[in-house]
């Protein structure tokens, strides 16, 4: 799956002249986290939530609320933006901007269309999809196994469910506690929890996890 079918569009966006009390409340109304910047156009920058309120003063300050306001209008977006920003194309595997954010300690991607800003990918948009791709949404049985990591063990185990007449419903691969194994989870229907362990339980190198969902 690629960014292009899972980018929020059309994007809320601010310009890098906008005071930041003007783009807090923007934000606050709209419940957003994160906005390109934008001028004639072209994107310059992205601001954050975060940093539009860590933009206001302290709560120690002694100035009266007139001067907090004063000085809080004559900050705009633009000093506060971070303007060297990565982003993705819609043609970006999911997973591929899941590691960009990962790796860069960032929230969120724009996603461009050559120089055209197509839409935002967050982290709430990857976080969605890691509940689709297990199913969390589904009942059913699921299922966590340590599997040998050689050609052929998803194969058993799927052929297994499949005769036994279950249907799964999802399945996700992770990384096992050694380069020889791997972490399976697998929610099926129309199999018993015990069923499911005793048709599963030969395959594997171990069943670490059972329960109805």
């Amino acid at each position: 799956m690629n960014v292009g079918r899972r980018f929020s569009s059309p994007v809320i966006t601010v310009s890098p002249d906008m005071p930041v009390p003007e783009a807090l409340a923007l934000m606050q109304r709209e419940k957003i986290r994160h906005a390109p910047v934008v001028k004639k156009g072209k994107m310059v920058g992205i601001v954050t939530k975060n940093d539009l309120m860590n933009a206001s003063p302290s709560k120690a300050t002694t100035l009266s609320v007139w001067e907090v306001n004063y000085l809080l209008n004559k900050i705009k977006v633009e000093d506060v933006m971070t303007h060297n920003v990565i982003t993705v194309t819609e043609d970006t595997p999911i997973e591929e901007a899941a590691r960009i954010m990962a790796d860069n300690k960032i929230s969120c991607l724009p996603v461009m269309r050559g120089e055209e800003l197509a839409g935002i990918i967050t982290e709430s948009d990857i976080f969605k999809l890691f509940l689709e791709l297990l199913g969390a949404r589904e009942k059913g049985v699921r299922i966590t196994v340590e599997v040998s990591d050689r050609p052929g063990t998803l194969a058993q185990i799927t052929q297994a469910i499949y005769e036994a007449g279950g249907n799964i419903i999802a399945l996700g691969a992770f990384a096992g506690e050694t380069v020889s194994t791997s972490f399976v989870t697998i929610k099926v229907e129309n199999i018993e929890k015990e069923s499911l362990r005793k048709i599963i339980e030969p395959l594997v190198v171990r069943v670490t996890d059972l329960r109805v969902m």
